[in-house]
C-alpha cells in the first residue's frame, strides 16, 4: 500500500497561521524548510459534515500525501479515495476503525459523504460505530442522506442507524471559527456509564487517557436562563484563573448537549473528607494547608478588574492533589448582585447558598451587603477545625451552630491547650472570625502572618522540640 500515492480527488489545500485547535482542520508537516508556512498546511477532505456551517468545496487538485502521515489520517484519506484494499491493510495492522480527527470525523463519516459503498460495508464489518457524531453532531447516516447517497443511507439504516435530532445549545456559534479555544470534543470524554448525575456535582471521567472531573449541566437547565447564565459565569471565571492553589480548568463542551465543564481530577478528594478521616492535624500540616488556602484565596481576591468573592468557602470546596497540595474550588457558583467591585449581595439567597453550612459568614446569612472579608471569616473556621480536629460547636447540629455564630455572635471555644498552638495562631483565628468585617485581616496579611509564624517555629526548633515532627 502506497500512502504517498497521488490522491485523485476530494482534497483541497489550505494555508493558515490561525489556531489549529479552533479550525479543526487536519494538520501535518512536510519535509520542506524553505517556506515556513508549508509546515502548517491544512487539508479538507472532500465533502464535509452535513452540519458544518461552512461547506467547503474541494479543489480538483492532486497532492502527494507525506510519508509521516499518522494512521488516523491515512484511514480518512483512504476512505475518501474509496481504497478498499488500502483500508483493509491499515485495519489489519491494528489501526482503530473508529479513529477520529479533530472534528470528531471517522472513516465511516467520510465514506458516507463520498458514497463509497464497498468502503462502508468494510468499515461496518470491522465494527465501525455508525452512531458516532462529529463536532457538529452529525452521523454517517445524516451525511449520506444529505449528499444523496441513498444506497449507503439504506445500508446504515438497516443496521439501526438513525438521523439524530439536532439540538442547538444556548451557546452554539454560527461559524466554526468562533468556537472557543477551550472547546473539547465530547467523544474524547469517557464518563462512566451508570454513574448518577447530580446537579452541580462533578463526575470522574477520562479525557484522552487522563482522569478529569466533569460537571454536566442538568437536562432541565437548558430552558432556564438563570441556569445558563450561571453556567456561563462559572465558565468565564474558571477560564481566566491560573494559580497553583486554585483548581485548574481543562476545557468545556458548549457546542453539544450535554454541556460540560471539565477540570483537573483530585485523587485524594476534598479537605472535608480528609479531616473526617484524619481528625486533628499536626500544627505543621495545618499551617501548610492554611497557607495553600490563603494563597489561592488571595489570588482570587486580587483578580482584576473585579475580585472574585467565593462566598461558599468550606472544606468540601477545597481539594487535595496527588502531592497533598490544596486547591480552592467551587467559586463562581453563588449568584450575587454587585454594588461595587468589592461589595455585593446575594441574588435569590435561598436558591444560592446552603444556610446550614457551618462556614457561612454572618452578613451572608442575614442577607446583608458583604465584601471579600466573608471568605476570611470562613477561613478562620476552617483553620480552627484543622487545629482542633472537630467542627465548631460539635456535637451541636449545623443549624444550631450557625444560629449561635451568625445570630447570637458566639464563637467556638479552643479546647486544645495553648502550648499545642504555634505562637500568635489563636489570635489570627479570632481576628478572622471577628463579628465586624472591617476587623478581619485580608488574605495578603494572613499570608504574611502565617509565614512569620512558620519562620518563628522553624528558627526556635518548635516543631522538633514540641512535637518531634518534621515540616511536612
Amino acid at each position: 500500500m502506497e500512502v504517498a500515492a497521488q490522491l485523485k480527488r476530494g482534497i483541497s489545500r489550505q494555508f493558515s497561521t490561525g489556531s489549529f485547535r479552533r479550525s479543526g482542520r487536519f494538520s501535518f508537516k512536510r519535509q520542506d524548510s524553505l517556506d515556513p508556512r508549508r509546515n502548517n498546511m491544512r487539508f479538507t477532505l472532500g465533502r464535509q459534515s452535513s452540519l458544518d456551517p461552512i461547506h467547503r468545496s474541494p479543489v480538483n487538485e492532486e497532492l502527494t500525501v507525506p510519508e509521516n502521515l499518522d494512521s488516523t489520517m491515512q484511514l480518512l484519506f483512504l476512505a475518501c479515495r474509496g481504497d478498499v484494499k488500502g483500508l483493509q491493510d491499515l485495519l489489519d495492522e491494528g489501526t482503530d476503525v473508529n479513529s477520529i480527527d479533530l472534528d470528531g470525523r471517522t472513516a465511516l463519516h467520510i465514506a458516507s459523504c463520498e458514497g463509497h459503498i464497498e468502503v462502508v460495508n468494510l468499515l461496518l464489518s470491522r465494527k465501525a460505530n455508525f452512531d458516532a457524531r462529529d463536532r457538529w453532531g452529525s452521523t454517517a447516516a445524516a451525511d449520506a442522506k444529505y449528499y444523496g447517497n441513498v444506497e449507503v443511507y439504506n445500508i446504515l439504516k438497516a443496521r439501526g442507524a438513525k438521523i439524530p435530532k439536532i439540538r442547538k445549545t444556548p451557546m452554539t456559534v454560527a461559524n466554526p471559527r468562533e468556537v472557543p479555544e477551550y472547546e473539547l470534543n465530547p467523544q474524547e470524554l469517557q464518563i462512566r456509564k451508570g454513574d448518577g448525575i447530580t446537579k452541580g456535582t462533578y463526575q470522574v471521567a477520562k479525557w484522552n487517557g487522563t482522569k478529569v472531573s466533569v460537571k454536566i449541566l442538568d437536562k432541565d437547565s437548558y430552558s432556564d436562563p438563570e441556569s445558563i447564565n450561571a453556567f456561563k459565569h462559572e465558565l468565564t471565571l474558571l477560564e481566566k484563573v491560573r494559580h497553583p492553589n486554585v483548581v485548574q480548568f481543562v476545557g468545556a463542551v458548549t457546542q453539544n448537549i450535554p454541556m460540560m465543564i471539565v477540570s483537573e481530577f483530585h485523587p485524594k478528594g476534598d479537605l472535608g473528607f480528609y479531616l473526617q478521616k484524619k481528625g486533628r492535624l499536626s500544627p505543621s500540616k495545618a499551617l501548610r494547608f492554611a497557607l495553600d488556602i490563603a494563597r489561592g484565596m488571595n489570588y482570587l481576591h486580587e483578580c482584576k478588574p473585579d475580585p472574585v468573592i467565593h462566598c461558599d468557602l468550606k472544606p468540601k470546596n477545597i481539594f487535595l492533589d496527588g502531592g497533598n497540595q490544596l486547591k480552592v474550588a467551587g467559586f463562581g457558583l453563588i449568584r450575587m448582585s454587585k454594588f461595587s467591585p468589592d461589595r455585593a449581595k446575594l441574588l435569590q439567597p435561598e436558591a444560592n447558598i446552603d444556610f446550614t453550612s457551618l462556614y457561612v459568614a454572618p452578613e451572608v446569612y442575614k442577607g446583608e451587603i458583604f465584601d471579600r472579608s466573608v471568605d476570611v471569616y470562613s477561613f478562620g473556621l476552617i483553620l480552627f477545625e484543622m487545629m482542633e480536629g472537630i467542627q465548631p460547636f460539635h456535637p451541636k447540629s449545623p443549624e444550631d451552630a450557625v444560629n449561635l455564630m451568625c445570630l447570637q455572635g458566639k464563637r467556638p471555644t479552643f479546647k486544645i491547650k495553648s502550648k499545642h498552638y504555634p505562637p500568635d495562631l489563636k489570635e489570627l483565628i479570632e481576628e478572622c472570625w471577628a463579628p465586624k468585617s472591617f476587623e478581619r485581616p485580608t488574605f495578603s496579611e494572613i499570608i504574611t502572618r502565617l509565614d512569620r509564624i512558620v519562620a518563628h517555629c522553624a528558627k526556635n526548633g518548635w516543631w522538633k522540640d514540641t512535637f518531634r515532627l518534621p515540616w511536612i
